[in-house]
């Protein structure tokens, strides 16, 4: 299959003070979030200036990906400027037919998958006649690489806390209803077979897996532990050092910087736990050699690069065109909705 150019899309983020309210009713929209926490979660980002890493490590992925790959690279988000529409227009203006693209999310769901999906359908349609065909790329948690960066961050975590500190790996948590219907609980299967090769690369035998960042109403379950009752789980059992390794999130963002960074390691701090949280790939060279890799498997036949380990897990059917992903991979639906 070939290709005359590359989309990275992704979520976007605000770049000033004065865009980070709109962002997040770009973000929000639809879903009745009060604006008291709308307030809340603009004081997060206005705690960074008001703006969000994401832009600038996604521009300077591109520029390693440029290094990597023969292709024209465009850069389109979904909540923000550069939008989806903005690119795909682009590429209409320079004649691009087909171009792949490559998201930055390595796992199957709603709004890591299917809503990207939808993303794309929404820029053709809104680029008419002409709009470029768009090959979204397979999902890639279990990609040697992803694992290698990982395993490589552990470890340079592991030199900031004493001996012995407690791995544990963070990812965003879903509404449990919703990872239910994914094929059965296909995101927190992937994220779980992920850690598990991540920790086997690493050199440990014992972690934990907890999840992070639930915006829902409190009487809506949603995946469990939270990353703060287990932090403080841990410190009352006497654990005084512990590594996370945010395996959810490929890159610093709001979630990380703040939830993380902040947040957390405030917590632990009071309670005396050593923190040391493991790098996201960010624009990591080996995270742009595994985006041009996923699309040589396309560009030139070659199967598909996983790390086998036992019980696997399947990833998404990619959209092609912009089509959600098929059944029962990924949802219909925002499952936020339900």
């Amino acid at each position: 299959m070939d290709f005359d150019a590359v989309l990275l899309l992704s979520f976007g983020g605000p770049e000033g003070p004065e865009q980070v309210r709109p962002f997040l009713e770009n973000v929000t929209r639809g879903r009745n979030v009060p604006p008291d926490r709308l307030d809340e979660v603009a004081e997060h980002y206005l705690h960074f200036g008001g703006v969000s890493p994401i832009n600038g490590i996604n521009r300077a992925l591109i520029a390693e990906l440029r290094k990597e790959i023969d292709l024209p690279v465009y850069f389109g988000n979904r909540n923000w400027e550069p939008y989806v529409e903005d690119a795909v227009a682009a590429m209409c203006d320079n004649g691009i037919r087909r171009a792949a693209v490559f998201t930055t999310s390595a796992w199957s769901g709603y709004s890591g998958c299917t809503q990207y999906a939808e993303d794309l359908a929404r820029a053709r349609a809104a680029a008419g006649p002409g709009a470029p065909e768009l090959i979204k790329l397979r999902r890639y948690f279990d990609h040697p690489l992803f694992v290698e960066m990982f395993a490589d961050n552990i470890a340079a975590a592991a030199r900031a806390v004493p001996a012995g500190a407690r791995l544990v790996f963070t990812a965003h948590s879903v509404p449990v209803a919703a990872d239910q219907r994914l094929g059965p609980n296909l995101y927190s299967r992937q994220v779980a077979y992920a850690a598990r090769l991540v920790a086997a690369a690493a050199g440990y035998g014992d972690y934990d897996l907890v999840w992070q960042s639930r915006s829902g109403p409190p009487q809506v379950p949603w995946l469990e532990p939270d990353i703060a009752d287990h932090l403080a789980a841990l410190s009352a059992a006497g654990t005084d050092a512990v590594i996370v390794c945010p395996i959810g999130f490929v890159s610093d963002h709001i979630e990380v910087v703040w939830d993380l960074d902040t947040e957390l390691r405030a917590q632990a701090e009071a309670a005396g736990v050593a923190l040391a949280r493991a790098s996201t790939f960010n624009a990591d060279r080996r995270y742009a050699r595994l985006a041009a890799g996923l699309i040589d498997e396309l560009r030139k036949g070659l199967p598909p690069e996983r790390i086998s380990g036992p019980d696997p897990v399947p990833g998404c059917l990619a959209g092609v065109n912009g089509e959600p992903c098929r059944p029962p991979h990924c949802a219909a639906r925002d499952p936020r909705e339900s």
